[in-house]
């Protein structure tokens, strides 16, 4: 099975709530190593199920060594320090910005076998956390900017994909 295709904001996919998985079966492991391949596939170090159309909740992400797989995840304590770090997003390619988010979490769900796990995470691994699980939510990273950056960036964003459109660089 070929990976699945990363959508573009502003595909809607990209602002409707997932839904909890019930079982983790063959089906949703199998979407769970494509996500992981499309994610290596665009450079990216997570990707969420909505970002490939699919309004469950399971993301993945990076870790240097084994990939992690979470359904249903949930930050289940984070760190009163925060953090800035530059953020950008494979469903809005060519924008990035500065995020502010606690610098350390812990994320509890189930892995690929559909057993309990818990991860602590700071740094890198912790923002990127924390992304895909807003991608479950609706919640892009540009909604934690100001107003006037988010709208500049999106305009940014809408000019490159226009400018794509028409065969320009």
């Amino acid at each position: 099975m070929s990976p699945p295709a990363i959508v573009k904001f502003p595909h809607p996919a990209l602002r409707d709530p997932a839904r909890a998985v019930s079982a983790v079966d063959d089906e949703l492991r199998e979407l769970a190593a494509g996500m992981i391949e499309a994610m290596h596939n665009a450079g990216g170090i997570g990707l969420a199920a909505p970002q490939v159309g699919r309004a469950i909740r399971l993301i993945v992400a990076a870790d240097g060594g084994a990939p992690l797989v979470f359904f249903n995840p949930k930050i289940v304590a984070a760190a009163e320090e925060i953090a800035e770090r530059e953020e950008g997003c494979l469903s809005l390619p060519g924008i990035s910005a500065v995020v502010r988010r606690p610098a350390a979490v812990s994320v509890s769900g189930l892995d690929i076998r559909g057993k309990e796990q818990k991860t602590d995470a700071e740094g890198l691994l912790a923002a990127c956390l924390q992304h895909e699980i807003d991608h479950l939510n609706g919640v892009l990273f540009v909604d934690h900017l100001s107003r006037l950056k988010k709208n500049r960036l999106l305009a940014k964003y809408r000019k490159r994909v226009a400018a794509a459109e028409r065969g320009e660089r």
